[in-house]
C-alpha cells in the first residue's frame, strides 16, 4: 500500500517561510508524514497550494561554490 504524498523530489526548505520549495510542507510535516492518518495528510495537502504561493522560487539548488562566493560578497 502506498502513502499519498505531495513530494516532487525538490527537497529544499525556504528559510523565510519554512516551507519546502517543492511541496510546501514544513520539515516537521515531512518527517512525520508516514505517521499521519490519511485524513491528516489530506488536510495538510489542501493547504499546500496557498503555502507555495508564499515561497520565493529559486531556479536551482545553490552549489557549494556559489554559496561560498555569495557569503564572501555578503561579508
Amino acid at each position: 500500500m502506498s502513502i499519498e504524498s505531495p513530494c516532487i523530489l525538490i527537497c529544499s526548505i525556504d528559510l523565510k517561510t519554512g516551507y519546502c520549495f517543492g511541496c510546501g510542507r514544513t520539515r516537521g510535516e515531512i518527517a512525520e508524514w508516514v505517521s499521519y492518518s490519511p485524513e491528516a495528510r489530506r488536510e495538510v495537502m489542501a493547504e499546500l497550494p496557498a503555502r507555495l504561493e508564499t515561497v520565493e522560487r529559486k531556479p536551482r539548488r545553490e552549489t557549494r561554490r556559489q554559496r561560498m562566493a555569495r557569503e564572501r560578497q555578503d561579508s
